[in-house]
Protein backbone atom coordinates (compact mmCIF):
# COMPACT_ATOMS: atom_id res chain seq x y z
CA UNK A 1 0.00 0.00 0.00
CA UNK A 2 1.18 3.53 -0.79
CA UNK A 3 -0.35 6.67 0.71
CA UNK A 4 -0.41 9.83 -1.47
CA UNK A 5 -1.42 13.33 -0.35
CA UNK A 6 -1.63 16.49 -2.42
CA UNK A 7 -1.38 19.96 -0.91
CA UNK A 8 -1.51 23.31 -2.65
CA UNK A 9 -0.87 26.97 -2.04
CA UNK A 10 -1.48 30.23 -3.81
CA UNK A 11 0.30 32.07 -0.99
CA UNK A 12 3.86 30.76 -1.37
CA UNK A 13 6.19 30.39 -4.34
CA UNK A 14 7.86 27.01 -4.85
CA UNK A 15 11.14 28.38 -3.43
CA UNK A 16 9.39 29.79 -0.36
CA UNK A 17 7.58 26.52 0.24
CA UNK A 18 10.84 24.57 -0.08
CA UNK A 19 12.38 26.76 2.64
CA UNK A 20 9.34 26.48 4.91
CA UNK A 21 9.03 22.70 4.58
CA UNK A 22 12.79 22.23 4.94
CA UNK A 23 12.74 24.19 8.20
CA UNK A 24 9.61 22.46 9.50
CA UNK A 25 10.56 18.88 8.61
CA UNK A 26 14.37 19.03 8.55
CA UNK A 27 14.56 17.78 4.97
CA UNK A 28 16.95 18.75 2.19
CA UNK A 29 15.34 19.34 -1.20
CA UNK A 30 17.16 18.80 -4.48
CA UNK A 31 16.12 20.88 -7.47
CA UNK A 32 15.37 18.90 -10.60
CA UNK A 33 14.35 19.91 -14.09
CA UNK A 34 12.45 17.74 -16.55
CA UNK A 35 10.73 18.32 -19.86
CA UNK A 36 7.52 16.83 -18.49
CA UNK A 37 7.30 18.55 -15.08
CA UNK A 38 9.58 21.56 -15.38
CA UNK A 39 11.57 22.66 -12.34
CA UNK A 40 10.54 20.79 -9.20
CA UNK A 41 12.10 19.97 -5.82
CA UNK A 42 12.44 16.52 -4.29
CA UNK A 43 13.26 15.39 -0.75
CA UNK A 44 13.08 11.89 0.55
CA UNK A 45 14.01 9.43 3.22
CA UNK A 46 13.68 5.68 3.28
CA UNK A 47 10.01 5.95 4.24
CA UNK A 48 8.72 9.13 2.57
CA UNK A 49 9.07 11.30 -0.51
CA UNK A 50 8.00 14.93 -0.76
CA UNK A 51 7.89 16.89 -3.99
CA UNK A 52 7.24 20.59 -4.45
CA UNK A 53 6.45 21.95 -7.88
CA UNK A 54 4.53 24.70 -9.64
CA UNK A 55 1.08 23.58 -10.79
CA UNK A 56 1.69 25.06 -14.28
CA UNK A 57 4.07 22.77 -16.17
CA UNK A 58 5.52 23.19 -19.67
CA UNK A 59 3.12 22.02 -22.36
CA UNK A 60 3.89 20.62 -25.78
CA UNK A 61 2.24 23.57 -27.52
CA UNK A 62 4.36 26.29 -25.82
CA UNK A 63 1.48 26.84 -23.37
CA UNK A 64 1.63 25.77 -19.73
CA UNK A 65 -0.64 22.93 -18.63
CA UNK A 66 -1.79 22.37 -15.05
CA UNK A 67 -0.39 19.31 -13.28
CA UNK A 68 -3.54 19.30 -11.11
CA UNK A 69 -6.22 20.89 -13.33
CA UNK A 70 -8.86 20.12 -10.70
CA UNK A 71 -7.18 22.74 -8.46
CA UNK A 72 -6.42 25.73 -10.72
CA UNK A 73 -6.11 28.20 -7.82
CA UNK A 74 -3.17 26.26 -6.32
CA UNK A 75 -0.13 27.77 -8.02
CA UNK A 76 2.31 25.49 -6.16
CA UNK A 77 1.78 21.84 -5.21
CA UNK A 78 3.30 19.68 -2.49
CA UNK A 79 3.00 15.93 -3.05
CA UNK A 80 3.74 13.32 -0.39
CA UNK A 81 4.25 9.60 -0.87
CA UNK A 82 4.59 7.28 2.12
CA UNK A 83 4.34 3.47 2.35
CA UNK A 84 1.51 3.79 4.90
CA UNK A 85 -0.54 6.63 6.38
CA UNK A 86 1.69 9.06 8.30
CA UNK A 87 -0.57 11.11 10.60
CA UNK A 88 2.41 12.99 12.11
CA UNK A 89 3.55 14.20 8.68
CA UNK A 90 0.02 15.21 7.70
CA UNK A 91 -0.45 17.06 10.98
CA UNK A 92 2.77 19.03 10.49
CA UNK A 93 1.84 19.95 6.93
CA UNK A 94 -1.77 20.78 7.87
CA UNK A 95 -0.46 23.28 10.42
CA UNK A 96 1.52 25.28 7.83
CA UNK A 97 -0.08 28.62 7.05
CA UNK A 98 -1.17 28.95 3.44
CA UNK A 99 -0.91 25.22 2.68
CA UNK A 100 -4.22 23.49 1.91
CA UNK A 101 -4.84 19.75 1.76
CA UNK A 102 -6.30 19.06 -1.69
CA UNK A 103 -6.55 15.31 -1.89
CA UNK A 104 -5.65 11.85 -0.66
CA UNK A 105 -5.27 8.55 -2.43
CA UNK A 106 -4.22 5.12 -1.21
CA UNK A 107 -2.88 2.71 -3.81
Amino acid sequence: MTDHHTYGTSTHTASELVRLVSDRLGLVFIERDSDYRGVHHLAGTSNKQIEIQPDPIPGDDEEDDLYAPEHPSARVLLLTITPAPDPALQSRLDSMEGLIHLGHETL
